[in-house]
């Protein structure tokens, strides 16, 4: 994992980039639909605030935190869902500022985590780095929903090794969400970043391997992307298979994207 500042310091520019793209749309282009079914642009910015305001209760009020549990657990298809739409039910300029000072005040607090300090979250207990490369890969898969509602082409950046990471960490948890039994040995994954250099993840010698760009990587364990849709190349059927149920976020099995007409 990433040294905690490095990627506290990635994630606050990650912040930045999807602020200067919604910090001055109309309330037409808030209301706007995103890929996301039944999602707005709203929707997604909401989603951010209220998970951020989660994560800086684990961090400052571990007791606070275990009620938010609590409500999950009682309703665990709907939790997430009504955290957007009580967000995107509020005008924009106070949904905006919101997630600004949600952002402003997890980043402090996580950076006062002390080295090996764990929190807890809705899965196994957190640490800061861990935490913030969650958070990280969530503002940017969301912020994609945003760009592609509104049409914005975003620049791949070096902040997409976190999200990688993540993607490639979550091998296991893909399957298990789906009741299904991981395979035994580690998978390669070999991708080329967006300044053309090499990340590569798990042993060398692995017989399942994967190979492509990191941005369709990204793409596709943050399910942005059907598979059809991406340059990956699997090598093996067990690396084929985790193609099409990879997840780099918690909670149930995402129904991912359709293939754009005319996919393989």
């Amino acid at each position: 994992m990433s040294d905690p500042a490095d990627v506290l310091t990635d994630l606050r520019a990650e912040g930045d980039e999807l602020d200067a793209v919604v910090g001055e749309l109309s309330d037409e282009q808030w209301r706007r639909g995103t890929p996301a079914a039944g999602w707005s642009v709203a929707h997604q910015i909401a989603h951010l605030a209220w998970t951020d305001r989660a994560a800086l209760l684990a961090v400052t009020d571990p007791e606070a935190f275990a009620a938010e549990v609590e409500k999950a657990l009682a309703a665990p298809e709907r939790f997430v869902d009504d955290g957007a739409e009580e967000g995107a039910a509020l005008p924009p300029a106070e949904l905006l500022a919101r997630w600004r000072e949600g952002r402003e005040r997890l980043d402090a607090a996580l950076r006062k985590v002390p080295p090996g300090g764990r929190f807890p979250w809705y899965g196994p207990p957190m640490s800061a780095p861990a935490m913030a490369t969650a958070r990280l890969m969530e503002t940017w898969a969301h912020g994609q929903d945003v760009a592609d509602a509104l049409g914005v082409r975003r620049a791949a950046t070096a902040r997409l090794r976190h999200v990688a990471w993540i993607g490639h960490r979550a091998r296991d948890y893909a399957y298990l969400v789906r009741g299904e039994r991981p395979p035994a040995e580690p998978f390669r994954v070999e991708l080329v970043a967006p300044d053309g250099e090499s990340w590569t993840y798990g042993p060398e010698d692995a017989a399942q391997r994967v190979h492509g760009t990191a941005l369709d990587f990204c793409l596709l364990v943050t399910q942005r992307v059907h598979r059809d849709d991406t340059g990956l190349r699997a090598e093996g059927a067990d690396a084929e298979h985790w193609l099409g149920i990879a997840q780099a976020f918690a909670g149930p099995a995402g129904a991912g994207r359709a293939p754009r007409e005319g996919a393989r």
